[in-house]
């Protein structure tokens, strides 16, 4: 029917139609004039200010994210807890959730310190 090929193409020149659109929303503020334009009312209920920088609003980002992280990590060592006490013996079960339990300390152990990183360099800059 479609070859991927043709759905590549499809998504591009929809793609092409679609995105400038998104950004010419920007232009509304000006177009309804004053502070009361559409997009100043959405701002405002979605709890940014209009002096927010970007690093405000990429510390809230960040901040999401590792609650994310936070999130799965805590899903996947109940998982693994799970796995290993209904294991009854067999080797194989409670060696799957040893490595469940060791592959998600040493994710967790990278994003926090990808965040250190993160919060020295950004630290840094601000100076």
């Amino acid at each position: 029917m479609f070859s991927i090929k043709k759905i590549i193409i499809i998504i591009v020149l929809l793609s092409s139609v679609v995105l400038p659109q998104i950004v010419s929303a920007q232009g509304l503020k000006n177009a309804f004039g004053g502070t009361n334009s559409p997009l100043e009312t959405v701002r405002g209920q979605a709890g940014f200010e209009a002096s927010d920088s970007l690093g405000t609003i990429s510390g809230r980002v960040i901040n999401v994210a590792l609650s994310m992280v936070g999130l799965m990590f805590l899903l996947l060592m109940v998982y693994a807890g799970f796995l290993w006490m209904t294991a009854r013996g067999e080797e194989d079960q409670v060696n799957k959730a040893k490595s469940i339990i060791k592959g998600t300390v040493i994710g967790l152990v990278l994003v926090l310190s990808a965040y250190a990183i993160t919060f020295l360099v950004a630290g840094a800059l601000n100076k």
